[in-house]
């Protein structure tokens, strides 16, 4: 058994960390060229000579790549390429002549290549790159399915506000409808930074029949606008400048299940137009590619800005807009939504102390009245951020107003003449300055929510609340 590392002159010049390799080749000088060929490329190797070595091996080293002979003194290499298939290794065989018959079998089996001896240095070097760049892709994309599928065990839409219940109501009816329907209609979640639009997503996402299958979710303002479009849409080999290998992009990674596109109005319009046509005809194509591909996958987006008043003004297609919002969805801010504040943070309270082994929290009276009153501008991902730091600064699990360090921010209040018992209600002064402002504007909605100073997707959900028709 041979494990060989790469010196310091060869590891200083790497530029990235390489794929470990291990050969599984009994014919000594054919791998002691090959793992001095690899060294030279900057991989770290190991080499045995048996599957019994093999199996002993991976206990301490876990390749990447692994080159299998297919004949070998204890065995069959066949024997040994589902054991690394199943571990999540990419696996190459080399076989002899006349054994064709089993690179055929291990082609099946999982292998991603087979070369025939004698085999050229040079072009088991390239069938390792290809390798190396399949099994990155590959990883990559199977790393956002597991990262998502955990992050969607146990999400749960606390709250018992009537916004809430509203929310819950539609999440529910939404995924009656993809449950019955073989095209899934689109949902647009609106809503300002922080109200949870995510987790809408991923309730919506638990709710349906196919919960099991991919949750994709794709931050349009994070992802680079070079890289946007081989992302979304993927691309074959060849089709620019890097693109060594084909790749599917993460629409067609969605699958049968949900492509969540958080933050949609930073989406360019160039790939607005491609989007549209995706969600019109259920079909996507790569980047370079003539073949068209069904998309089976439910579409949800997400928005903190006002997507009708960016079509307005040509800063997102109305078409796109108009397709988006077969069904919509709006997260209440969290001002707006009374008591479910203090369960929301004895809720990130609780979780903070099991995450660190802390005290069961318990909040003074200061520290609630304080949660309650304060403006909460970010919202529900302000209040776990603060209240979870709260949680780890406080003693004997007693958490204070002090702990909680808020700004001096309070719910502002603004001076509405009553003319009526009946108006002392906070919904009825809400109402009525609504009233006031539309009257103020001619009933112009994106004029009344600029002078309010929110959105106008904001002013739509509380006209539909108080039953405000224009």
């Amino acid at each position: 058994m041979q494990l060989a590392h790469l010196n310091n002159t060869e590891a200083s010049t790497l530029a990235k960390q390489q794929s470990k390799l291990l050969i599984v080749e009994d014919e000594a000088l054919f791998a002691r060229a090959v793992v001095r060929r690899l060294q030279k490329s900057g991989y770290e190797c190991a080499h045995v000579e048996s599957l019994q070595d093999a199996r002993n091996i991976v206990k301490q080293f876990t390749p990447d790549i692994v080159l299998l002979d297919m004949r070998l003194p204890d065995g069959n290499g066949l024997d040994l390429l589902t054991e690394f298939v199943a571990k999540g290794a990419v696996v190459i065989v080399m076989t002899a002549h006349g054994e064709i018959s089993d690179a055929v079998n291990a082609m099946k089996l999982g292998a991603v290549d087979y070369l025939k001896k004698p085999i050229d240095l040079e072009e088991l070097l390239l069938s390792i790159q290809k390798a190396e760049t399949a099994a990155m892709q590959s990883k990559s994309l199977d790393y956002s399915r597991q990262r998502n599928t955990h992050a969607s065990e146990g999400v749960e839409l606390l709250g018992d506000s009537l916004a809430m219940q509203n929310v819950k109501m539609q999440i529910k009816r939404i995924a009656q409808l993809v449950s019955n329907d073989s095209v899934p209609p689109t949902v647009l979640i609106g809503g300002e930074t922080g109200t949870g639009k995510d987790v809408a997503a991923r309730s919506l996402h638990l709710s349906c029949a196919n919960s099991d299958k991919p949750f994709v979710h794709v931050d349009c303002a994070s992802l680079p606008a070079e890289l946007m479009e081989s992302e979304l849409f993927g691309h074959e080999k060849g089709a620019f400048t890097g693109a060594v290998s084909a790749r599917p992009g993460l629409i067609e990674a969605a699958e049968d299940g949900t492509l969540f596109l958080d933050e949609i109005g930073e989406l360019p319009l160039a790939l607005q137009a491609k989007l549209l046509n995706v969600l019109e005809r259920r079909v996507v194509r790569r980047i370079g590619s003539t073949k068209e591909r069904s998309v089976p996958a439910r579409f949800v987006a997400a928005t903190n800005r006002d997507l009708h008043e960016m079509s307005q003004n040509g800063r997102f297609r109305q078409d796109l807009y108009y397709r988006l919002n077969m069904m919509s969805i709006f997260m209440p801010p969290l001002r707006d939504r009374g008591h479910d504040i203090m369960l929301l943070a004895k809720s990130f309270a609780a979780q903070t102390a099991r995450r660190y082994g802390l005290p069961s929290p318990h909040f003074t009276r200061e520290a609630i009245s304080t949660i309650q009153t304060y403006a909460w501008p970010g919202n529900v991902r302000e209040l776990k951020h603060q209240v979870s730091r709260a949680m780890l600064l406080c003693h004997h699990g007693e958490l204070t107003d002090i702990d909680l360090a808020l700004p001096n921010s309070r719910m502002e209040t603004i001076p509405v003449p009553l003319s009526d018992s009946h108006q002392s209600t906070l919904d009825a002064a809400e109402k009525s300055i609504l009233m006031q402002v539309l009257v103020d504007t001619k009933y112009n909605v994106s004029e009344a929510a600029r002078k309010l100073g929110i959105t106008r997707m904001t002013m739509r959900y509380r006209m539909d609340k108080h039953q405000i028709k224009v």
